[in-house]
């Protein structure tokens, strides 16, 4: 797999070498030819694959599309019927192998780019990403039209089919989550920087999403529904699902950001979740969620994860947001429009409150919050915590390090939500644990696997560690004015050192020393104050 790994990089980097030598290099379309083209590569290959699989008379051809153009129209339409629902349908001119083979004639951009407009077509049932308004976003954009100068689409397309034909995905198909995760990080790692608080845009280290989901998904869970509000580029959802199943669960995402939710689809393919494509919306969460039951209320979730953005101005939509349809999914409240740095509206408490209404009766979450949250004395975040410890169903919180998170300084803590959760809670101080590296110009803290191990074990075996955890009751929470930190709860411990009387004596004598000088040096400069006081009166 190390092999492969690099030699995918090596394609990822010869696609952006291709936008930078047309003056595409960190444009703000950039990102769509990358992810789309590398989208095209990988459904061609796996197209192929399956169908191997599907007619093994092709299992072992040399030329594919020699042996395709033998079968009839009514032959390679039953072929198709026999792949797998979630699996992409090609038609022979979809190859990259067919485009190989025309990348000579004239206005060749067109041809590219109809090819892929027809592929989206195509797959739309399975492939399309909806939008809070019920319209479709198919899988692919004109990408030729990206390049300004309309003389250079033909060269740039031709050296894009170029790498293409020169790199197979055929050996990785069954190489699983932790080859995909990799992949996926450097697919996007130059597309996914503007973190610091904007919507939608956080990116959730592999860390935090490993730990998040180690601690949530026990047992043997089947049949599950999982939900991230604010899903990003879909690392948490990435992460559950690997420790869930693939085929046990189903998810469901939705967020604001067309941009995440073109990456989240990639990601899902990519992870052999196609199946749930059509549960991805792209829209406005908080203003217009858009997944229901039968009984058109909003659908109740087994697992929930999310990072929600902390800070956004939302005052353009508030007022509606305000109204009694919201009142129980809004308990605490919502917060106010600021006079000034609107920006800074605190939109992370709405998810929070999101998310407990769309539990299931026996759902559980994970939600990362800025640690703020965990102390704060009054106002929206303390109702919050006053509901989760009055109805039992926190079981625990993990405080993380600093700048776990490069693009942003906030200290960040989990919170985890189980509503069958009748014990105590765990609360973890984690903040203390990592090894700072530089990240660009950022810093960053980076956990090993046995720090990952310790969080995970201590808060799965209610582990109290000196320093680290602590098990406290619902009541000892309640006592504490709510307080999720763990710090408050730790025991203070004083250190006795036996001395004898002589030692005692000449410990005093040197305080009293000391204090007699400092008395000294202040009646000095106290003298010094007044001379210049004087001084200043006659001039």
């Amino acid at each position: 797999m190390i092999n492969y790994t690099s030699k995918t990089k090596e394609l990822i980097d010869d696609l952006k070498a291709i936008c930078t030598s047309n003056g595409l290099g960190n444009d703000g379309n950039e990102f769509k030819i990358i992810t789309q083209v590398f989208l095209y590569k990988y459904l061609n290959d796996k197209f192929i694959h399956e169908i191997k699989e599907a007619d093994t008379t092709l299992a072992n051809a040399t030329n594919i599309d020699k042996e395709l153009e033998k079968y009839s129209d009514d032959d390679y339409e039953m072929l198709l019927m026999s792949l797998h629902p979630s699996a992409a349908r090609l038609k022979r001119e979809h190859f990259i192998t067919f485009l190989a083979n025309n990348a000579n004639e004239d206005d060749f951009h067109k041809r590219f780019d109809d090819t892929l407009l027809d592929i989206g077509r195509f797959n739309e049932a399975i492939f399309s990403i909806k939008t809070d308004s019920g319209a479709k976003v198919v899988l692919f954009d004109e990408l030729s039209q990206f390049i300004a100068d309309p003389s250079k689409r033909d060269g740039f397309c031709r050296a894009v089919i170029d790498k293409l034909t020169n790199f197979s995905f055929e050996h990785v198909f069954d190489a699983g989550y932790d080859f995909f995760a990799t992949i996926f990080e450097y697919l996007i790692k130059d597309y996914n920087k503007d973190g610091g608080g904007k919507y939608a845009e956080y990116y959730t280290p592999h860390a935090v999403a490993r730990i998040m989901s180690a601690i949530l998904v026990e047992g043997n869970p089947t049949n599950v529904k999982v939900y991230d509000p604010s899903a990003g580029s879909g690392t948490l959802l990435m992460s559950i699902a690997h420790a869930i199943g693939d085929n046990k669960c189903t998810i469901y995402s939705q967020d604001i950001s067309q941009k995440s939710s073109g990456m989240l689809r990639l990601n899902l393919v990519l992870n052999n979740l196609v199946s749930s494509i059509p549960n991805v919306i792209q829209g406005n969460t908080i203003l217009a969620p858009r997944h229901f039951d039968r009984n058109g209320d909003l659908l109740k979730f087994d697992y929930i994860v999310s990072n929600p953005p902390f800070k956004l101005d939302f005052s353009d939509f508030r007022t509606d947001l305000d109204k009694p349809g919201n009142n129980e999914r809004f308990f605490a409240g919502i917060p106010a429009i600021p006079n000034k740095d609107k920006d800074k509206m605190a939109i992370y408490l709405l998810f929070i409150q999101h998310i407990m209404f769309s539990l299931a009766d026996n759902g559980k979450a994970a939600i990362v919050v800025p640690t703020g949250f965990i102390t704060a004395q009054s106002g929206i975040e303390k109702k919050i915590r006053q509901r989760l410890i009055e109805r039992k169903w926190l079981k625990g919180v993990v405080s993380m390090p600093s700048n776990i998170f490069a693009n942003t300084g906030t200290n960040v803590s989990v919170l985890f939500l189980d509503k069958s959760n009748n014990e105590n809670v765990i609360l973890v101080d984690a903040s203390k644990l990592g090894e700072k590296v530089k990240e660009g110009k950022n810093q960053k803290t980076v956990l090993s696997q046995d720090e990952e191990q310790q969080i995970i074990d201590a808060f799965r075996n209610k582990e109290a560690i000196d320093d680290f955890s602590v098990v406290v009751s619902y009541d000892e929470i309640a006592e504490k004015n709510y307080s999720f930190s763990a710090g408050q709860y730790f025991d203070i411990k004083i250190e006795y050192i036996d001395i004898t009387a002589e030692e005692f004596k000449a410990k005093m004598d040197g305080f009293k020393a000391n204090l007699n000088e400092y008395f000294k040096q202040s009646k000095e400069l106290e003298d010094e104050i007044n001379k210049q006081l004087e001084l200043l009166k006659y001039e």
